[in-house]
């Protein structure tokens, strides 16, 4: 099982976590959490306020990731309101980020799919925006951007935060120099499991993860894996008490890469090098033998107590934290263009 693509220190505390590790996941069946009130969506809409401290630095001194861009896509992702798979409101995330990618000049492919799910089949949809490069490697970039089906659940940590963080590393990626190696940013549909049972999603290995089940599988298929150099996944990026720890399920070398970037970069006191198991998006990848890391920040939103809840709104973010992780990423891009010629 998995703590919803979520850590799992050793010893005792793998046990306590393990029995609250589904808490909140999901609800409903086919189509639920697209009806809530209509006031609280607007309210969660609305720009929150943004303390001195929590405001994105100017975008050159983020090696040219604007945290505050970022940031206003979260706003706009948010404001769909709750988007959990096969919902209207999905559709219109789709529409959004499809026509965002394609006003970047970035080149789209869409995989629309069918997932058999515990409470039906659900129509999803993974959108890949391809940048090429001079070579025949990729660096595979990845997100989630459905969220929980829960009634006014807006997402805006999970999975808005790294979303924005994808939608701006777009931007610039798209309309920049050309690379040795291509790189691919995949915005994957049906991360969250979508069974509920007395108030309590059921995550497992069938029930999570569609998205990147389904790139991987036919991306193993057509050939296109074995070019992929290193998969990067950004999962809840953007809270404003961020403390990302080492994903100890990812691949050591690229890891170790990303967090002595981020070290370089005088971000040592947000990636901690203390280690963590978890399951999420990156786990496909891994299985079939690709080098991945996942860069994620669970526990401290779920010890605050708003992961997976109606409280995971705008107010919980920092557009800092979300440059700065944009900064790594970015920076760490360079890095493997340079290695893996």
């Amino acid at each position: 099982m998995s703590f919803r693509g979520r850590f799992l220190p050793g010893g005792a505390a793998t046990m306590a976590l393990l029995m609250f590790s589904c808490l909140g996941c999901g609800s409903g069946g086919r189509n639920s959490g697209t009806s809530t009130n209509a006031a609280t969506v607007e309210a969660d809409a609305k720009p929150a306020s943004i303390s001195p401290a929590d405001a994105a630095p100017p975008a050159l001194q983020t090696g040219g990731f604007d945290g505050a861009k970022a940031y206003s896509y979260v706003e706009k992702l948010v404001s769909f309101g709750p988007h959990p798979p096969d919902t209207p409101a999905i559709r219109n995330v789709q529409s959004y980020i499809r026509d965002r990618l394609k006003g970047f000049g970035c080149r789209v492919d869409v995989d629309d799919f069918h997932a058999q799910t515990p409470i039906g089949t659900l129509a999803m949809e993974n959108i890949v925006a391809k940048i090429p490069g001079t070579g025949p490697g990729v660096i595979l970039l990845l997100t989630h951007y459905d969220t929980l089906r829960l009634p006014g659940f807006v997402g805006a940590e999970d999975s808005g935060s790294s979303t924005g963080l994808m939608l701006e590393m777009a931007s610039l990626l798209c309309s920049g120099q050309k690379r040795h190696n291509a790189v691919w940013i995949a915005f994957l549909d049906g991360e969250e499991a979508q069974l509920v049972e007395n108030g309590e999603a059921q995550w497992t290995d069938a029930d999570s993860v569609f998205g990147s089940r389904e790139l991987a599988a036919r991306m193993d298929l057509s050939g296109d894996l074995k070019n992929v150099k290193a998969v990067i996944l950004a999962d809840m990026i953007g809270q404003k008490n961020l403390h990302i720890v080492r994903e100890s399920s990812s691949t050591k070398w690229l890891t170790d890469l990303v967090w002595k970037t981020a070290d370089r970069l005088g971000y040592g006191n947000i990636f901690l090098n203390s280690e963590a198991a978890t399951s999420d998006d990156h786990i496909p990848f891994i299985q079939r033998g690709a080098a991945a890391v996942d860069i994620i920040d669970l526990q401290d939103f779920t010890e605050e107590g708003y992961w997976h809840t109606t409280q995971d709104t705008l107010d919980k973010l920092s557009p800092r934290n979300i440059a700065i992780v944009g900064h790594v990423i970015l920076a760490s891009l360079d890095e493997l263009q340079e290695e893996l010629r």
